[in-house]
């Protein structure tokens, strides 16, 4: 395991984040870390700012709250450092870390990988919010918003809850029913299969339950604009050309992103290793939220990098 040595150059970008934290009156530092670091250092220059440190596994953070710094282990080894701090500071508001209003002075390697360099000021109620019905309205879709709801609802519901204390990873293609059901064919036995339509819809609460209790089988479920479960534990057998996806994300995103861009369905994906539920329209992600107690939506960073100086 590499740590993060407290080097010159950490040392001097870390006393300007502490220096921009008081005189902006910042809630917190965040400092990004590829490894352990020096604990005690990072909290006597610190002074009185409050210190979270982010990695990707809990033991690259052991002793950090021993020295009073608030560890965040996010688990995306390998993911590009914006898409890890999205992860922190969401996990930071759902640990009660931070307030969703909080504002932030991030430290992390944003050039070079392992060399801290970098600094950002971060407003959270900029980038995040409680998702509203309001932020699905905004898809053109043919898809009613009540079903489209339903259906968020519920996979929020397993991406925060699991089932019997287990991460559960799914998809829901909701929309254009008959054209999926030509891109998908069954894992294995499905258990809708035989029921009645009105024994099917998710508006039922019986049903939405029973659909959070099978979500852990193999497959997707295909749901029709009215909110019928047409099929459960369907693998999709779509075309996967022309498809850009963040690193990390798996198989079940591949194929969410795929049969949305195949037809005019929404797909909605719950990522087993966090929870967070991702809508696929046309191939690409459209909405992004967390499954806290209260869902929160949030907006990507916008980020240039500089040009490089003439010659």
């Amino acid at each position: 395991m590499k740590s993060q040595k407290f080097t010159k150059q950490f040392a001097t970008i870390y006393g300007l984040a502490v220096q921009i934290c008081i005189s902006g009156e910042a809630d917190a530092i965040l400092v990004m870390l590829d490894g352990p670091s020096d604990w005690s250092q990072l909290k006597q220059r610190g002074g009185t700012a409050k210190i979270l440190v982010v990695a990707d596994r809990a033991e690259e953070l052991e002793g950090a709250r021993a020295e009073g710094i608030e560890p965040v282990v996010v688990e995306m080894e390998g993911a590009p450092v914006f898409h890890k701090m999205e992860q922190a500071l969401l996990e930071s508001v759902a640990q009660d870390l931070l307030q969703p209003n909080a504002e932030v002075v991030a430290v992390y390697s944003g050039f070079e990988p392992g060399s801290i360099d970098s600094i950002s000021y971060i407003r959270l109620a900029e980038h995040l919010g409680r998702l509203t019905a309001r932020d699905l309205r905004k898809l053109e879709t043919s898809v009613p918003l009540e079903t489209l709801k339903l259906v968020l609802d519920i996979a929020l519901e397993i991406g925060r809850e699991g089932r019997e204390g287990n991460p559960v990873g799914t998809m829901f293609i909701v929309g254009d029913s008959r054209r999926v059901i030509n891109h998908c064919h069954p894992a294995g036995f499905d258990p809708v299969k035989g029921y009645s339509r009105q024994e099917r819809n998710l508006q039922d609460p019986r049903v939405r339950e029973a659909i959070k209790e099978i979500a852990p089988l193999d497959g997707a479920f295909i749901v029709a604009a009215d909110g019928t479960v047409e099929r459960s534990c369907q693998l999709v057998d779509a075309l996967h050309a022309n498809l850009t996806l963040s690193k990390g994300l798996g198989s079940r995103h591949w194929a969410g992103a795929a049969i949305s861009k195949n037809t005019k369905a929404i797909s909605v994906v719950v990522s087993q290793s966090c929870g967070t539920v991702r809508l696929f329209q046309n191939g690409e992600v459209v909405l992004r939220a967390e499954p806290f107690q209260r869902a929160m939506k949030w907006k990507d960073f916008e980020y240039e990098p500089p040009m490089a100086s003439a010659e």
